[in-house]
């Protein structure tokens, strides 16, 4: 079967992609030590300062977290035709019918699916509540980290007190360590099933669809 190489993805979206990959895995391994530091808590006042050190890490990854969600809210309305919200939610009579076809395919009630260029409906819609749910994580961190501040904590009718912030911020965090174990486990899957060079394409920008002709 031949396939024929496209591009896919700018340069601005893949260094979204990363950015917000690594930053995840940052935030997630910090932020689980400062709700729980695993290490001897006798180390801090001496020579070290553990969860002072962890706290700015994941303080610094928070910047980089927030800096892709801008990115991507931007791509949204101004990146090119595969990256904007209207190729992809299910707001058309054409992503309607893809949302139905992809999620048959996923459950192997279906062989072949819709190729597509972008996201199919069922991720992209994925994708749009996880930039939500990152939306929160971003506003409710600097609200954290920011207590002093009364700017941010005029945000208080939306999260409450600190405590409860911090409980909101440490619940989103596992809903990314369950969306990072699910999107990596269905992008292989899909490497796998359809050949299209989907992981390959947030590297070289280019995907493989089969040739019509």
């Amino acid at each position: 079967m031949l396939y024929q190489r496209q591009y896919a993805w700018s340069i601005l979206l893949r260094v979204y992609h990363w950015a917000f990959a690594l930053s995840i895995v940052t935030l997630t391994v910090t932020g689980l030590y400062i709700h729980f530091p695993w290490t001897n808590t006798m180390l801090e006042g001496t020579t070290s300062f553990p969860v002072a050190t962890m706290r700015y890490i994941h303080f610094l990854a928070g910047f980089v977290f927030t800096g892709a969600v801008i990115i991507r809210l931007y791509l949204l309305l101004f990146g090119n035709r595969q990256e904007r919200f209207w190729d992809f939610l299910p707001i058309t009579p054409r992503n309607l019918k893809n949302l139905a076809h992809t999620g048959i395919h996923y459950v192997y009630l279906r062989h072949r699916h819709e190729p597509r260029l972008g996201h199919n409906a069922l991720a992209g819609t994925v994708y749009i509540v996880t930039l939500v749910i990152a939306v929160f994580q971003g506003l409710s961190g600097f609200y954290l980290l920011y207590p002093e501040s009364a700017t941010w904590q005029s945000l208080q009718v939306i999260f409450g007190s600190q405590m409860e912030a911090r409980f909101l911020h440490y619940l989103g965090m596992w809903y990314f360590m369950f969306y990072v174990v699910v999107h990596v486990y269905m992008v292989t899957w899909n490497d796998v099933v359809t050949k299209e060079g989907l992981v390959s394409s947030m590297f070289s920008g280019f995907k493989y669809l089969r040739n019509r002709s």
